[in-house]
């Protein structure tokens, strides 16, 4: 290749590197495999140092990859995060062992595993955590400490008051809570997280903690970053060190004074990590005195005393037999492909999910092909890409009828899932149960998920409205239900016959219309005939109402199966009516709120958000999930967070759950 060659090539893998890694840093939304990401860059390297006359400043060989997002505020690091230098072979190992030994002798290495998550930096003055950021591009990053916070095995307060630390971390999410996240976002036809290390990111940079915290992160601490009022003289004393402070450091290391006890160690990390609960995508070897590392100092972007050997992935070639379709609890309609069976990371693998139409055309995907498999962060069978198609096959075509009722199964605009809507689907059966039960719902104390088993599985119900034939030696026979219990659940179902409209709207599961939505329906049109007579247009020119809302609507209405439903509810006696608002002194609806908007935060005493909300909208107001200047209450509970230090700055008048009640008064 000559230079007019090789500078094109370069200009084009610098363009590609930039888009993949604005994909993988900055959306968590990785577009090609990290092996594939890997060889792109060692190209550009070779290239570099072929041609030192292409090398640029911002070439992604000269600087770290990460970039700040605009919705965190940023943090200067007061020890820049460095990134380390990828090895992909053992020769590549033993050249880092000769640099180094060019200056310095006798070098001790610490061989530890590479957690594959995202890289943060803990600060804690006098032994308390005071504020935690993102890597970003290694010099600022992201301020996320109440989303750190809810990680559970980072310590709030050290063992003892160090007067001021910085550790380096890797949060990470373990291979059983990533299968977890991805069989939720799969069933509620969500994309879903590409590995682990994606859904680390995605999880922690998420502007709600609350969604953070139930995301089961974990952190492994693996670098002191900066000490002040103690001394430690090499890593592995510093691990130790704070390991006795309380934090979580990283799960094992060993100590070598010889590159090939070194490549060793890495070959035995190899072996077990396979046996792992977390995700590693290889070693890091690093020179243990940090004395010897300020002698061999640092590149722009890599630190000349560490190296990260990196692992190949397994992938094994099979033939793809069949393609099963399963509907989801929300209706999804999910493609399974059934292999020949092949032994991969450990185990045999035979099925693997094949997402949605959307991948399968990218894939080209045909029955009867040879397929290339691998397992996402060594735990989800996937399919990475065809090897040869059979002859003749055409490729894979997505039934668009539910193949559980055979109702026309819908993709909406925006979305790759198809998606069976008939309240009536035997596949949603007990979805639909528990959500019409709920309390946001027809509020049925009792109904629970486990009761709701019970019915089902003694026949009892197959529908909602089969809940209002249910009779009293029917509910007395079930297995450990007394006579008392099987009074009050039959009450209770009673009782819901008299819910409100919006409560009925919204029990019917309608996609994308939630209790505030099915409150909008109820208030504009009063009855729940009315609301199925209604147009697109009628709809969707309901003050706070979507296009997409209104299409929903439309939609469900216009299945046979919905009319079948709402009819069978309403011969059982249910309420299709809007109740009357509150009245005020002179008999009028109390508007009391009319004109006001509220802002609910953090955890009220006695109430629900939504039902906060509920009395909110009662009294004519409205909620919003933001604080702005046309705010006008922000109701605070415990742990409220940003938004209450945003109403605060702004005047808003704050107010807790026992004032707000007073208000109503």
């Amino acid at each position: 290749m000559d230079f007019q060659q090789a500078s094109r090539r370069v200009d084009e893998l610098r363009r590609q590197i930039s888009e993949y890694s604005r994909l993988y840093y900055e959306e968590d939304s990785p577009a090609i495999e990290d092996d594939e990401f890997d060889a792109l860059t060692r190209e550009l390297r070779q290239l570099e140092e072929e041609y030192p006359q292409l090398v640029t400043p911002d070439s992604y060989t000269q600087r770290v990859q990460g970039a700040v997002s605009n919705q965190f505020a940023p943090v200067r690091h007061e020890v820049p995060l460095e990134s380390l230098q990828d090895v992909f072979s053992y020769e590549e190992l033993r050249d880092f062992d000769r640099r180094v030994r060019e200056t310095v002798e006798e070098p001790v290495y610490v061989v530890e595993p590479k957690i594959d998550g995202l890289s943060i930096a803990l600060e804690y003055v006098d032994g308390r955590f005071v504020r935690g950021a993102t890597r970003g591009d290694g010099q600022t990053g992201e301020d996320v400490t109440h989303n750190l916070r809810t990680i559970r095995s980072i310590p709030q307060t050290l063992t003892r008051p160090v007067p001021r630390i910085i550790v380096r971390g890797e949060v990470y999410m373990p291979r059983e809570s990533f299968a977890a996240l991805v069989e939720r976002q799969e069933q509620a036809g969500e994309r879903p997280f590409k590995n682990p290390r994606n859904a680390a990111a995605g999880s922690l940079r998420q502007k709600d903690a609350a969604v953070t915290r139930t995301r089961n992160l974990d952190v492994f601490i693996f670098n002191l970053q900066l000490l002040e009022g103690e001394t430690v003289s090499s890593h592995a004393e510093s691990l130790e060190f704070m390991k006795a402070l309380g934090f979580s450091i990283i799960p094992f290391y060993s100590v070598h004074t010889s590159i090939d006890d070194v490549i060793a160690e890495v070959e035995r990390i190899g072996e077990k990590r396979r046996s792992l609960s977390f995700d590693i995508d290889g070693a890091v070897v690093k020179v243990n005195s940090f004395s010897q590392r300020e002698q061999l100092g640092s590149t722009a972007k890599f630190p000349k005393w560490a190296s990260a050997y990196k692992y190949p992935p397994e992938e094994k070639q099979t033939t793809l037999l069949d393609v099963e379709i399963n509907v989801g609890r929300t209706g999804v309609l999910t493609p399974t492909g059934v292999f020949e069976p092949v032994t991969l990371a450990g185990t045999t693998v035979s099925r693997a999910t094949l997402h949605n139409e959307d991948f399968i055309a990218e894939k080209g995907l045909a029955i009867g092909d040879t397929v290339v498999l691998r397992k996402a962060g060594d735990i989800i069978p996937e399919v990475v890409r065809v090897a040869a198609h059979s002859p003749g096959a055409l490729p894979y075509r997505m039934p668009h009828r539910c193949p559980s009722c055979g109702s026309e199964a819908v993709r909406e605009e925006g979305e790759a899932a198809l998606r069976c809507n008939n309240p009536e689907c035997p596949a949603q059966r007990i979805r639909n149960l528990i959500h019409f039960a709920s309390r946001d719902a027809m509020d049925i104390e009792g109904l629970g998920p486990a009761m709701i088993e019970q019915l089902v599985s003694a026949g009892l119900i197959r529908n909602a409205y089969d809940l209002y034939g249910l009779q009293r030696d029917e509910v007395v026979a079930l297995d450990r239900l007394g006579e008392k219990s099987a009074d009050n659940l039959l009450s209770a179902i009673e009782k819901s016959k008299s819910a409100d409209l919006f409560r009925v709207i919204f029990a019917l599961g309608i996609r994308h219309v939630g209790q505030k939505a099915a409150k909008l329906l109820a208030d504009h049109f009063g009855s729940m005939e009315a609301v199925m007579q209604a147009s697109l247009e009628e709809i969707g020119a309901i003050d706070g109402f979507g296009q997409i809302m209104a299409e929903s609507v439309v939609r469900f209405f216009a299945l046979p199966q919905s009319r079948h439903f709402v009819q069978q509810l309403r011969q059982a006696g249910v309420n299709m009516q809007r109740l009357g608002e509150p009245e005020g002194e002179g008999g009028e609806a109390d508007a009391r709120f009319a004109g006001m908007t509220f802002v609910l935060t953090g955890t009220l005493p006695t109430l629900k958000r939504s039902e906060a909300a509920a009395l909110i909208e009662r009294y004519g107001g409205k909620t919003s999930s933001s604080v702005s200047k046309k705010t006008a209450i922000v109701l605070a509970g415990e742990e409220a967070g940003s938004k209450l230090t945003k109403a605060q700055q702004l005047g808003i008048r704050i107010v807790n759950e026992e004032e707000f009640l007073a208000m109503l008064k």
